[in-house]
């Protein structure tokens, strides 16, 4: 006699079809998030069939978590129920695209390295170069937020998004934004539902501002051998005249792993500064001068790298956790966000911590944003990292910023919130959770909050 979950089963393939609702344990297993495995797997080719697929699950009270490539599935606390993985991996659909006036309309199962390669052939681009890297869907780096160094230069997800559809959990299709640059029409709906990590909804197709490829791209790093000559160089850097496109600082360890593989840096690496320039091939040669002359007078030296080694560089900064987890076994990978003057100081405060303990740390601060990344390779017990990620959260806080648990063991997690304390808009946010999804059948538990 089938139990009550595996009863639902024909509902869901009276929307969807037979063959799109999976329940193969080898490929389930494929979908579990912190060690919980779904019931079945759906793909759902279209957006009314996500809501359809919503719909059904709520009635039946059957936890969903959307997905795809499963990229960012890392981040957040484990859910507290999972039924069902709604993948949108058929939804690769381009509905608008008009090069001239830089707008592009796509459905959210498509891959962003696909996107990219439609563009190219009219020398656009989404200047975006978030974690996951060309893996990424465009739903799972709008759901995360997902952004990398080049947020310095063009901004974030929610800078390029011009409008989206969202299937809610009441089957319905909600519209924010249009695919105009012009219309801002939903502008605070759009932000909500950008970084909600699939909790309120599920975001089926987005309308993007599009940008030219920049004639010409170059990158500089610079050794530095202190934070204090960090410090100075990201100041004197930012108060130029100069626009980087994206900066990061890179220590020791973390310098080693992005050259590794390259026969152009096979020692020990001490820390560096990357600096990649967009522009003319005029403001390219502006930036290699003017960064020399910063670079002189703090005693740092410039090295312009070429194109396929600073292409193989970013695309490892820009995925800098799953690229650590993948070819070092990197477990732990926190994330602090900070005051933008308070970069360096978190990084000291850090290194002091990590180096009390007997642990290493790979750490790549994009210092002209306040985001820093710290990837802890540790052979101590799970209770003393996950003290010592408190302290490192602790000297966050202290500093005006916060830090989230971007890759985490179970068994971390089962010791501390991977978001930390939401503090007074928590309120806000279960109300919008109550009025979204009143059955809290979105990745339940797995936001800020346990929402």
């Amino acid at each position: 006699m089938p139990t009550a979950v595996e009863a639902v089963k024909p509902d869901f393939a009276s929307i969807v079809g037979d063959s799109r609702v999976v329940s193969d344990p080898s490929v389930l297993a494929t979908f579990a998030v912190d060690g919980r495995v779904p019931r079945f797997v759906i793909y759902a080719p279209t957006a009314e069939q996500v809501a359809e697929t919503l719909k059904c699950a709520a009635m039946h009270n059957l936890a969903v978590i959307p997905c795809r490539n499963r990229t960012k599935l890392c981040t957040g606390n484990p859910p507290s129920r999972y039924d069902v993985a709604l993948s949108t991996k058929e939804m690769n659909n381009v509905w608008h695209y008009e090069p001239a006036d830089l707008t592009i309309t796509a459905e959210a199962g498509m891959k962003f390295g696909d996107l990219q390669h439609f563009l190219a052939r009219d020398r656009l681009w989404l200047p975006l170069d978030p974690p996951g890297g060309p893996k990424s869907s465009l739903g799972g780096i709008l759901s995360s937020n997902a952004s990398g160094p080049l947020r310095l230069l063009y901004g974030g997800p929610r800078d390029v998004v011009l409008g989206m559809k969202i299937a809610t959990a009441e089957g319905k299709i909600v519209k924010t934004g249009g695919r105009v640059v012009k219309n801002v029409a939903g502008y605070d709906l759009g932000k909500l539902l950008i970084g909600s990590y699939g909790t309120l909804g599920v975001i089926v197709e987005a309308s993007f501002k599009l940008f030219p490829q920049p004639a010409a791209r170059a990158t500089f790093v610079l050794p530095v051998g202190t934070l204090g000559i960090a410090r100075d160089l990201r100041r004197s850097i930012l108060d130029s005249p100069l626009q980087p496109a994206r900066m990061v600082l890179l220590n020791d360890l973390a310098s080693h792993f992005i050259w590794q593989d390259s026969s152009a840096r096979e020692k020990a690496r001490e820390p560096e500064l990357w600096v990649e320039a967009h522009g003319s091939p005029r403001v390219i040669e502006r930036t290699s001068k003017e960064l020399e002359i910063l670079g002189r007078a703090v005693g740092a030296p410039v090295h312009r790298l070429d194109e396929s080694r600073a292409d193989q560089g970013w695309s490892r900064i820009s995925d800098f956790a799953s690229y650590l987890h993948e070819t070092q076994a990197c477990g732990l990978v926190l994330k602090a966000a900070l005051p933008l003057a308070a970069s360096e100081e978190f990084l000291s405060r850090g290194q002091q911590e990590v180096e009390g303990c007997g642990a290493r740390a790979a750490t790549l601060a994009q210092v002209g944003l306040g985001i820093v990344h710290v990837a802890i390779l540790h052979e101590s017990g799970t209770d003393e990292i996950t003290e010592l990620a408190g302290r490192l959260r602790r000297a966050a806080v202290d500093l005006g910023g916060a830090l989230v648990m971007e890759r985490a063991s179970v068994e971390i997690k089962s010791r501390m919130d991977a978001w930390g304390d939401p503090g007074e808009s928590i309120e806000v946010m279960r109300k919008l959770k109550a009025v979204w999804d009143p059955k809290g059948i979105l990745a339940p538990g797995r936001h800020v909050g346990g929402i």
